[in-house]
């Protein structure tokens, strides 16, 4: 039975995984800003509360809750994230402020908090994107949020050297597009070829056995091509 902290819970893939790995008897705690559609799961082995990754109350309480009840982190999976679709020249200082608090500044803070509860063997998988991925196919109106996810793979690689005789072990995703809310409120009408579901099973596989296999590593998940 593993620890296991994940951000961006409140809907798509985040909240697949928390019933993914719930159902396998890990235990859960699960963070983000809108806590309740965890908690109408009514799961036992499943914690939460409300969570602004931007936070450092937040980021306090949430090391204080592994402090207080389970002394340590075996997985960490950074899946919160935020997304902005917007011609560059019309996207605002704050707008793009806003999408690397969550998606750079946020996994970073939130890492340096847990990371003293992490052991040799624990596993961070932070959840990137394709875009971010130099040499990928690149879409206009994503300056900010494929920017910012090409930032936490390089932080990933980063992490992965620093700690890399202690461990523990950091590993970066970049996903294909997958059928999410965000996807939708951001591309409306543009059907992804995976189902949330389908992906939360591929990451909660990989969060557990991945650091096996890779340290530093970026895999690309994505079924289409380029």
């Amino acid at each position: 039975m593993k620890k296991i902290i994940i951000t961006g819970t409140s809907r798509g893939i985040g909240l697949e995984l928390v019933k993914r790995l719930a159902g396998a008897e890990h235990q859960i705690l699960a963070l983000s800003r809108n806590s309740v559609p965890v908690e109408e799961l009514k799961l036992e082995n499943v914690h939460t509360f409300p969570f602004d990754i931007t936070s450092e109350d937040d980021l306090e309480k949430a090391s204080e809750f592994v402090k207080e009840n389970w002394k340590q982190v075996d997985i960490l999976i950074h899946n919160a994230g935020a997304i902005v679709n917007k011609p560059f020249m019309e996207l605002s200082s704050e707008e793009f402020e806003r999408v690397y608090k969550i998606n750079v500044f946020g996994v970073a803070a939130l890492t340096r908090h847990l990371l003293p509860f992490m052991r040799s063997e624990s596993h961070m998988v932070t959840v990137s994107s394709m875009g971010g991925v130099q040499g990928s196919m690149k879409f206009p109106g994503l300056s900010a949020y494929s920017s910012s996810k090409a930032a936490v793979i390089n932080l990933t690689e980063l992490l992965a050297e620093e700690y890399k005789e202690k461990g523990p072990s950091f590993n970066v995703l970049a996903l294909g597009a997958v059928q999410t809310e965000m996807l939708a409120e951001a591309f409306p009408g543009y059907k992804a070829p995976l189902q949330p579901s389908e992906m939360a099973e591929y990451i909660s596989d990989f969060a557990l056995k991945g650091n096996k296999f890779y340290n530093g590593k970026l895999l690309q998940v994505s079924s289409s091509t380029p």
